[in-house]
């Protein structure tokens, strides 16, 4: 089954090796036909400690490393 990615904003980074990222979605409502946001939390485990509050990253579904945290980030490469 493939990991889903989502993309989201770094809204705490307290605990260590773990920080809770918001993913914002939206749709339409099916009577109204009018455009609504929706968001959940997701803990997700940061292993070097290297996100701070207010960065968007993403993040991918793996293997619980705990009873919350089964999302993980993904490191992206820069090229410069």
């Amino acid at each position: 089954m493939p990991r889903r990615i989502l993309q989201g904003v770094v809204v705490s980074d307290k605990n260590d090796k773990t920080i809770v990222v918001k993913v914002e979605r939206r749709f339409m409502h099916p009577v109204y036909k009018k455009f609504i946001r929706r968001s959940k939390k997701f803990a997700a485990h940061d292993e070097a400690n290297q996100c701070k509050v207010g960065d968007v990253v993403r993040i991918r579904e793996c293997a619980p490393f705990s009873k919350r945290k089964t999302w993980e980030v993904i490191v992206e490469s820069t090229v410069e």
